[in-house]
């Protein structure tokens, strides 16, 4: 492989312990994918610190030195790694709540040991394309969320710039608070999941942020920018701007179910209680203070410590954190608290590189949060592991019982056609082909009649009735041999299935089928033509009907025109040799796979199936069994019935192709008749057939014209 594909290629980070294990994975993965191993969830964290935007994929062992999988999970969660590398765990561990506990941390999938190589190679597949789409599907999306936010971010921000104008500071504060805050809940949200908070709070209670102080606009601006101590029928005044901003918010004559506004509520009348139950204007206790008000108080004293303001100097980071661990600033929820010591760096960096306005750093967080909330709506994470698990386990059940042969996948969205390593090697194609209705050598290798056959079944198929079977002729290594096909049909758990696509199996009964083609040479055959006896070939035209009763088959039922001519004219002799050249004709019209027999004396039935244009092929087998024999001319008359994927049985079929010869002989011979219902009324009552010779340019004229014509 060259330089170019392989940096091109998806890198995936295996994680054991065990050599062996490591190695076994290699080998499944490694023709396809770059590999990286580590031996241990330290040396994992590492190697994600320095390659964690190259990394596609992590197989992840649970029990293991240093740091096992759970703790390896914990640090990709704090980095927000996990937010763009999927993680499937595989380990011999297998308790419900070992897996329960790796969902919960954001794994998506799970494999137990003993490794099963094609289960692996294809969840590790349908990961990395999952994944991939994801990408795609956010990377459209984003840009017409982007604009929506933005657009409702600049009229926050500009509601916001006009309180803190008037509040005499520079404006900095809202973006300060609105940073600060989602910090702390993000890391609130990795630490706990006492708050039940989603993504989509996270951004909603930091966008609310920016309202928090809205109520100041009724604070006459004295009060607001004096620079010494207020006085306490001042300071009573400045406490009522949590109560006005509420009611500005709560009296808004629309919109008032919206999320946003509920949480801007909660931060206008509740950012300066405090936890000890000493805040106002309620004296709210605990976690009676919604979650929201309690981190934008939090961030709202931070910012206001590190900020400058008309009335003092500003602290340093350090001592701002020192001041409000030590009660100096009110009393706050323990776990904000520990929240705040572990992301202060976090804090500090992002104050020191903020700027207002939509800076490059800011779009680019915002097209960040329309990500997660594109993950969060579209492909949610409980949703995605539920929907592979349900469909891997369907698969898993189904596989169990299959042995060696060709195994394979369809799915309908996106259109893939995947197939085993082995059916791969067999076929001569790749295990993955995207889009194959457009594939044009995966449509030759198969073949039109057996791509014909799976699609009609497929689309037949039924959710209670999901398992369908169809044989024909698969091409191993270039040789044609007879397989049969089983599926299953996969159906959707809503309401209203929906057809997802099909796995199965081609079974190899070329053998068998060898041992049918024996008995029709032997005493299945007919004695004077070499062709199949009635008795074999209503036995075969059975079975195959059975196998594959929505298949497209058509038979052919014909007989010689004046026969009796020929054995009184030239002889019993030269009639069996008339039979016998017909018996020719026949043969080499049809394919091996093809049913021809002699039913008796001149009469003869063909049997085949069809993907193509029917008409041409009966006009093209018909004008073949023309001519002459010698100084004889052979015509014939021949009706055709065909099942056009009705389940019908052999003697409807045969009944219906006899029904057609004999509406032929009625209109004089020569041609050729489709069955049509109406022939069922119409020889109810059979009339005896005239055998009188008509003279050879009307026998000429008719010979060889369809019905109609």
């Amino acid at each position: 492989m060259d330089e170019r594909k392989q940096k091109n290629r998806y890198k995936v980070l295996i994680v054991d312990d065990s050599e062996m294990n490591r190695s076994i994975l290699s080998d499944i993965l490694g023709e396809e994918y770059e590999i990286i191993e580590a031996e241990n969830g330290e040396e994992a964290v590492n190697i994600l610190r320095k390659r964690g935007t190259e990394v596609s994929l992590v197989l992840l062992d649970i029990v293991m030195p240093k740091m096992d999988g759970f703790e390896v999970l914990v640090m990709m969660n704090k980095y927000q790694w996990i937010d763009e590398i999927p993680v499937i765990m595989i380990s011999a561990e297998s308790s419900n709540n070992s897996v329960e506990r790796a969902f919960d941390l954001g794994a998506i999938d799970f494999i137990s040991r003993p490794f099963d190589a094609v289960v692996v190679h294809r969840r590790v597949v349908n990961t990395i394309m999952l994944y991939a789409k994801q990408r795609k599907l956010v990377g459209m999306v984003t840009d017409q969320i982007y604009e929506k936010e933005k657009q409702s971010r600049l009229m926050i921000d500009i509601l916001s710039q006009i309180v803190e104008f008037r509040n005499g500071e520079s404006g900095m504060h809202v973006l300060h608070i609105h940073l600060i805050t989602e910090i702390l809940l993000k890391q609130l949200f990795q630490k706990t999941g006492k708050y039940h908070l989603t993504s989509e709070d996270i951004t909603l209670i930091s966008m609310a942020s920016a309202l928090h102080d809205v109520g100041k606009i009724g604070i006459p601006s004295e009060i607001l920018n004096k620079p010494g101590k207020l006085t306490k029928e001042e300071y009573k005044t400045m406490k009522t701007h949590p109560v006005m901003g509420a009611a500005m918010l709560d009296e808004l004559p629309f919109h008032q179910d919206e999320p946003l506004l509920r949480r801007a509520y909660e931060i206008c009348r509740w950012h300066h209680e405090r936890y000890d139950g000493r805040g106002y204007p309620d004296g709210l206790k605990g976690d009676e203070i919604p979650i929201s008000a309690q981190v934008v108080a939090l961030a709202d004293v931070y910012d206001a410590l590190v900020s400058e303001r008309v009335y003092k100097r500003a602290f340093s980071h350090e001592v701002a954190v020192e001041m409000i661990l030590d009660g100096e600033c009110g009393v706050f929820n323990p776990i904000l608290l520990e929240c705040l010591v572990e992301c202060a760096e976090r804090i500090q960096d992002s104050l020191d590189s903020a700027t207002f306005g939509t800076s490059v750093s800011e779009q680019r967080e915002i097209r960040k949060i329309t990500e997660e909330m594109m993950r969060h709506e579209e492909l949610s994470a409980s949703e995605r592991t539920l929907r592979l698990l349900e469909h891997e386990r369907t698969k898993y059940r189904f596989y169990e019982s299959m042995s060696q042969e060709i195994q394979f996948e369809y799915t309908v969205d996106p259109p893939t056609f995947s197939v085993s390593e082995r059916g791969a090697a067999d076929l001569g194609i790749k295990e993955i082909i995207m889009n194959p209705a457009e594939d044009e050598t995966f449509r030759q290798v198969l073949g039109e009649e057996i791509l014909q056959n799976f699609s009609e079944h497929l689309n037949a198929s039924k959710p209670k009735n999901p398992v369908f079977r169809f044989q024909g002729i698969l091409y191993i290594h270039g040789e044609p041999r007879w397989h049969q096909i089983i599926c299953q049909a996969l159906w959707s758990s809503e309401d209203t299935p929906r057809l997802q696509g099909a796995i199965g199996k081609a079974v190899d009964i070329h053998e068998q089928h060898m041992r049918w083609l024996h008995l029709e040479q032997t005493a299945s055959h007919d004695g004077l033509t070499g062709l199949l006896n009635r008795a074999s070939a209503e036995y075969i035209v059975k079975e195959r009907l059975h196998l594959n009763p929505r298949g497209r088959f058509a038979m052919f039922v014909l007989d010689l025109d004046f026969f009796k001519s020929a054995n009184d004219e030239h002889g019993h002799i030269f009639g069996d040799n008339v039979l016998k050249h017909l018996a020719g004709k026949i043969r080499e019209s049809v394919r091996d796979e093809d049913v021809a027999a002699r039913m008796g004396g001149d009469e003869f039935m063909i049997f085949i199936s069809y993907t193509t244009d029917l008409d041409l092929v009966v006009n093209r087998i018909y004008r073949s069994l023309l001519g002459y024999y010698e100084n004889f001319k052979i015509s014939v008359s021949m009706g055709v019935a065909v099942t056009a994927g009705e389940n019908l049985d052999y003697e409807t079929l045969f009944h219906r192709a006899d029904e057609a010869l004999y509406s032929v002989k009625v209109a004089g011979r020569g041609q050729y008749h489709f069955y049509d219902p109406s022939m069922e009324e119409m020889f109810a009552e059979r009339a005896p057939i005239p055998r009188t010779p008509v003279d050879s340019e009307k026998g000429a004229e008719r010979a060889g014209q369809k019905s109609g014509e």
